[in-house]
C-alpha cells in the first residue's frame, strides 16, 4: 500500500497558481510587516511550523486574504543531532472529532455535513529540502554555532503552481473500553487513556508504547485483582482510534457519554506519547495534581538515586485528552520521556506527524527502562486518585497558578488581581485542615467526604472560556509553552491589539478570564458555606 507521507488533512482543493511570499511563523506582527510591503490576496504563504498552534497561524492568513500555504520545518529549530531535512509529514487541521458531526457524538442515524475541508486554504506540508530549493538557498547552514535559518528574500519572486485534489471517505474509527469497578464509589472514574495504530505508518511506534504500558499495569492489576483486590473508585481503560486525524476516537466517545462523564470523571491519566526521547522526563499535569505528580517523581528518582530538577508544568499538548480538557475540564496527568534539546526548540513542532521516526523505540529504551517508570509513575498517581479517600487534588494551586498568570508587563490586567486575590483566600480556606475532613479515617462523615470531592472534582470546569482563537485551550489553566506563565487568550489578545486601533478583542479577553476567576471563587465560598453549615449543626 502506498501512502502520500506529505499531505494536510481537510485542507481546501482545488489548483492556485501564485507569488510565494515568506510569512516566516505567521504571527500578527509577521503579517503586520508583510502586509505593508506587498499585496497578499490569493498569494501562498511560506510558512514555518512551530511557536504558535498550526491552526491559530491559518486563521490569520486566512483573514488576511491568502489562497495557500507551503508548510515546512526550519532546520535551525530542531537539535543538531536530528536531520529531518528530507523528511515529509503530515498535518491535521481538525481541531477535534468528527467534522461531519461538529458537536454531537458520530453515532448511527447522525446528520452529517458535508464538510470535505475545514479552511479555504490549499495547505501543503514541504520539507525543507524542498524549499531550500525554492529560494535557491544551500540549506541551513550553521556559522560558527550558529545555525542560518531558511529565508526567502523579500526582493526576489517566486512563482509556484500548487494543485491539491483529496477524496474524502467515511470509515470506521474503533475504540476499544473496559473498566474495573470501584468498590466504595463506583460512580466515580479515573480515565486512563492511550491509543492504537490508526494512521498507516505515522508517528513510527510511539503508539507501541503507550498500548505497551497500559497492558502491563492493567497485568499487574488483575494480578491483585485475582487475590480480592478493588479500587475505591472505578478505573476506566480507553484505547482511541483516529488519533493522527483529529482525535476522533475521544472527541466522538467523550460527545457520545458527555453528561455522564461531566458527572462522574475526577481525573485522566493520559498515556498518549509516553516515548519520544529518551533525555529527560517531563510531566504535563493540571495545576490541582501538580503536587503530586511533583511527589511521585520525587520518590521515583530517589529509588533511582537520581533526582534532576522536578519538570511539571500546565501546557498545551497534542493528545487525546484534548476533549477531556477543554470540554469537561477534568483534571490531567501525563508523563512522557523526551528530547530535552527538541523541548528547548519552538513549541508546536509536535504538529508534524513524520511517516517514520529515524530512532526506533528500542533504540531509545533498548532495555525498556523508561517505559517502566512511565508504568510505575502513572500506576502510583492513577492508584492514589482510584483509592484516597479525599481526592488528592490541589485548590490552593489553581489560585496561585492564577496569580502567576497575571504577573509580567501586559496591559489592563490589575482589574484582575483583586478577584485573583479573593480566589487565593477561599482557596486557603478551603484547603485548611478546618475545612477537611479529620485524618482518622473513623472520624471521617461520609457524606462530607463525599460533599467535598465533589467540589475537588469540579474546580477547573469554571476556567472554560466560551470563545479561544482557534487551536488554542479552552482551559485557559494551560499555558502555550513552557516559556509563557501569562494566560494565553490575553496574550494572544493583547498582540491582535497592537495590530489594531480597537481593543475590543482584548476587552473580551479581560472580560472572559475576569468571569472564570470570579466564577471560581463563587464556586469555593459556596462550598465554604455548605461546610460551616455543617460544622455549625455539629456544634
Amino acid at each position: 500500500q502506498k501512502v502520500l507521507y506529505s499531505f494536510s488533512i481537510y485542507s481546501s482543493k482545488t489548483d492556485l497558481k501564485a507569488e510565494v511570499i515568506d510569512v516566516s511563523y505567521g504571527n500578527a506582527d509577521d503579517l503586520k510587516r508583510i502586509k505593508k510591503m506587498k499585496n497578499v490576496t490569493n498569494r501562498i504563504a511560506l510558512l514555518k511550523l512551530g511557536r504558535l498552534p498550526l491552526l491559530y497561524k491559518l486563521s490569520l492568513l486566512e483573514k488576511a486574504g491568502f489562497g495557500g500555504v507551503l508548510l515546512y520545518i526550519d532546520p535551525c529549530d530542531l537539535p543538531k543531532t536530528t536531520n529531518l531535512s528530507y523528511d515529509t509529514f503530515m498535518v491535521s487541521l481538525n481541531p477535534g472529532g468528527d467534522p461531519s458531526t461538529p458537536g454531537y457524538p458520530s453515532i448511527d442515524g447522525s446528520f452529517r455535513q458535508n464538510r470535505s475541508n475545514l479552511t479555504s486554504l490549499l495547505v501543503q506540508p514541504v520539507s525543507a529540502s524542498l524549499i531550500a530549493k525554492l529560494i535557491s538557498s544551500p540549506k541551513a547552514t550553521t556559522t560558527n554555532n550558529a545555525c542560518t535559518p531558511l529565508e526567502l528574500p523579500n526582493n526576489e519572486e517566486r512563482i509556484v503552481n500548487m494543485q491539491i485534489q483529496t477524496v474524502t471517505k467515511f470509515k470506521t474509527v474503533t475504540n476499544v473500553v473496559g473498566y474495573l469497578k470501584g468498590l466504595t464509589s463506583p460512580d466515580r472514574y479515573i480515565l486512563v487513556g492511550s491509543r492504537h495504530h490508526t494512521a498507516y505508518s505515522y508517528n513510527g511506534q510511539e503508539w507501541a508504547s503507550s498500548t505497551a504500558i497500559i497492558t502491563a499495569f492493567i497485568r499487574a492489576l488483575m494480578l491483585r485483582v485475582k487475590r480480592g483486590w478493588r479500587p475505591d473508585r472505578t478505573i476506566v481503560f480507553c484505547s482511541w482510534g483516529g488519533t493522527a486525524f483529529g482525535n476522533i476516537g475521544s472527541y466522538e466517545w467523550g460527545e457520545d457519554f458527555k453528561k455522564v462523564l461531566q458527572r462522574n470523571v475526577v481525573a485522566y491519566v493520559s498515556l498518549h506519547s509516553p516515548i519520544r526521547g529518551n533525555s529527560s522526563l517531563y510531566s504535563v499535569a493540571s495545576p490541582s495534581l501538580q503536587q503530586l505528580v511533583a511527589e511521585k517523581n520525587n520518590f521515583n528518582c530517589s529509588r533511582r538515586g537520581q533526582c534532576p530538577e522536578t519538570n511539571v508544568s500546565s501546557v498545551q499538548m497534542q493528545d487525546d485528552a484534548d476533549y477531556f480538557i477543554n470540554h469537561l475540564g477534568i483534571p490531567t496527568v501525563r508523563f512522557s520521556y523526551e528530547d530535552s534539546q527538541l523541548s528547548e526548540g519552538p513549541s508546536f513542532l509536535f504538529e508534524a506527524l513524520f511517516p517514520k521516526h529515524t530512532t526506533k523505540i528500542e533504540e531509545l529504551d533498548p532495555f525498556f527502562n523508561l517505559h517502566e517508570t512511565i508504568t510505575k509513575l502513572s500506576g502510583e498517581v492513577i492508584l492514589q486518585i482510584a483509592n484516597e479517600p479525599v481526592l488528592p487534588f490541589n485548590a490552593l494551586d489553581i489560585a496561585l497558578e492564577v496569580q502567576n498568570s497575571l504577573k509580567g508587563d501586559q496591559p489592563n490586567t490589575p482589574q484582575l488581581l483583586a478577584p485573583a486575590s479573593r480566589l487565593r483566600e477561599s482557596t486557603e480556606l478551603f484547603q485548611s485542615d478546618e475545612m477537611r475532613p479529620a485524618n482518622d479515617p473513623k472520624e471521617r462523615a461520609p457524606i462530607r467526604v463525599r460533599m467535598l470531592n465533589d467540589i475537588l472534582q469540579d474546580m477547573e470546569k469554571s476556567f472554560l472560556v466560551q470563545h479561544a482563537p482557534p487551536g488554542f485551550y479552552r482551559n485557559i489553566l494551560y499555558h502555550l509553552d513552557g516559556k509563557t506563565s501569562q494566560f494565553s487568550i490575553l496574550l494572544e489578545a493583547w498582540e491582535h491589539c497592537k495590530s489594531l486601533a480597537s481593543n475590543e478583542t482584548l476587552q473580551e479577553a479581560l472580560s472572559e478570564v475576569l468571569n472564570s476567576i470570579n466564577a471560581a471563587q463563587v464556586y469555593f465560598k459556596a462550598g465554604l458555606d455548605v461546610f460551616e453549615s455543617i460544622l455549625v449543626g455539629k456544634n
